[in-house]
């Protein structure tokens, strides 16, 4: 099942170490099939509050989102980024095709 690493960074200090960062970051991702999705663009805030950007990298499965994120490659260039910004990070597996909100109710017990 597809997964995710979706980053919320809330500020960031563009100086040569994101640089660095950015341009390290696409040679760790092909091994593991990762793409961007989402990135550098301002998102469309309806509810609440949103400061900063969203990042989204798809995956083909966990293990290799899993994998990626552990990587030498990408535990080489992590401090680069988290030495200079605030956010937070997650990887998370997506749903099957044909999902639905109330397969939900299922996992929670049933209603």
């Amino acid at each position: 099942m597809t997964a995710y690493a979706a980053a919320h960074l809330r500020s960031v200090d563009f100086g040569p170490e994101i640089m660095r960062y950015l341009q390290g970051i696409d040679a760790t991702l092909a091994e593991f099939g990762g793409r961007f999705l989402v990135h550098g663009t301002d998102p469309e805030v309806r509810e609440g509050s949103w400061p900063g950007h969203l990042i989204l990298i798809e995956f083909p499965d966990i293990e290799r989102a899993r994998a990626w994120y552990e990587s030498p490659g990408y535990q080489t260039i992590l401090p680069l980024r988290t030495e200079n910004s605030d956010g937070s990070a997650i990887l998370v597996e997506g749903v099957a095709p044909g999902y639905r909100a109330t397969d939900y109710l299922a996992k929670v017990g049933g209603y």
